[in-house]
């Protein structure tokens, strides 16, 4: 590991420890304001040492495109960077996140304040109609949800199966939908420690506006973030461009041993 990875991971966990302490605090207070600028300004801080100490620029496109007021941005999830870009740039913003997170110190305070959508990692009609209900405050408040329809940290060239809960979410509050490819993977893959030095792109992409069924909705969504996903990697590797390969997550290789039937 090289001595900027070094710093950069280093950097990494004090920003955590001590923003996510001042988080805690800040839950306590009135208000979700407090808290939200200390969450805004250790995401800027994550870019900037990303940048600075790690060698990743990242450059976002088509901010143009971000619909007026509320709406569903699903996104590609390439690595622990992914929700700093976004967090760093996108005013008023929600998350879904899975109940695992609830299991780290303070963080479930945290998640509760900030009005996160928690829902079940294992999915099915009970997870979805948790997410409906959990997200109807947030669509109410009219702020952004921020989702990412595979569930899973997917490695560069691999996607996982599109969940429901994005279609759900746009059918029942009349939400467009903002696809966003990455490339940040080539850079930062997963929880990796390593990062790698150079200009990573994270694009937002036309919206898909509300009106259509399931299967036509998530197959437009998969097949526009999967496609320029797979052209913004090769623009990074200087590869030629190739279809992302469909893997298991580990809740279905999970399932699938054990014989419990995987849903939707």
């Amino acid at each position: 590991m090289t001595l900027r990875n070094r710093l950069f991971n280093a950097h990494y966990w004090v920003l955590s420890i001590v923003y996510g302490l001042s988080a805690a605090i800040l839950a306590l207070a009135p208000g979700r304001a407090p808290m939200t600028a200390a969450i805004r300004a250790y995401t800027r801080r994550m870019l900037w040492s990303m940048e600075h100490l790690a060698g990743i620029r990242v450059e976002l496109k088509g901010q143009e495109k971000l619909p007026k007021g509320a709406f569903i941005i699903a996104a590609k999830h390439h690595s622990w960077g992914d929700g700093f870009v976004m967090f760093a740039n996108v005013d008023n913003l929600s998350f879904v996140t899975g109940d695992h997170m609830e299991r780290f110190p303070l963080v479930g305070a945290i998640l509760r304040k900030f009005g996160a959508i928690i829902v079940d990692n294992c999915g099915g009609p009970e997870a979805r109609k948790a997410l409906s209900e959990s997200a109807a405050q947030v669509a109410a408040e009219g702020r952004r949800i921020l989702i990412y329809p595979e569930g899973n940290l997917a490695r560069p060239g691999e996607r996982f199966r599109y969940r429901t809960g994005v279609y759900y979410m746009s059918r029942d509050f009349d939400l467009p939908v903002v696809p966003v490819a990455t490339n940040l993977g080539c850079f930062w893959q997963q929880t990796s420690k390593v990062k790698k030095p150079g200009v990573a792109t994270i694009e937002f992409l036309d919206p898909i506006e509300t009106g259509l069924e399931r299967g036509p909705f998530l197959e437009r969504l998969e097949s526009v973030v999967e496609t320029r996903t797979q052209e913004l990697i090769a623009l990074a590797t200087g590869e030629p461009v190739r279809t992302s390969v469909l893997v298991p997550t580990p809740d279905e290789v999970r399932k699938a041993t054990s014989g419990v039937e995987v849903t939707a």
